[in-house]
């Protein structure tokens, strides 16, 4: 049985190729979870919230919903993001946006990790580098 070059040789294609299948994959899982399940999140409070808010009971004075009683929460103000275009999980002006939301999250959230790596690694030396690579075993002409 002979053996051809093309079966001794690994292709130096073949690991790119699957990172590439597995980055595609992983992205799109990533959009298919926020931009579908997203929808399903619970709209009540989060544990945080809620454990502030024991001993507070919710009115609504003029309009505007007030804590009446003594918790945690009566002494919240807004965080300073609470005004930007995706505060509250959602996209500001387009109501019931939270999938849009975390797409936008997500697609944000990997650009900025590939700029990273990508800087990371022109930084680093290649794998090539005289400094990385070991010597191994000298062959001479006949192999041995």
């Amino acid at each position: 049985m002979s053996v051809t070059n093309s079966q001794q040789t690994p292709s130096a294609t073949g690991p790119k190729i699957r990172l590439r299948y597995f980055l595609i994959g992983f992205g799109a899982v990533a959009l298919l979870v926020a931009g579908v399940i997203s929808y399903f999140a619970s709209s009540s409070p989060d544990g945080l919230d809620s454990a502030t808010q024991r001993g507070c009971e919710t009115v609504m004075v003029d309009g505007v919903e007030q804590l009446k009683g003594n918790c945690i929460a009566q002494h919240a103000t807004d965080h300073a993001m609470a005004s930007s275009p995706l505060a509250d999980y959602s996209v500001k002006g387009i109501g019931d946006s939270n999938g849009l939301a975390g797409i936008i999250g997500v697609l944000v959230t990997l650009a900025v990790a590939g700029g990273l790596f990508w800087l990371i690694r022109l930084r680093s030396p290649g794998r090539n580098s005289p400094s990385l690579r070991s010597p191994g075993p000298r062959r001479t002409e006949s192999g041995i």
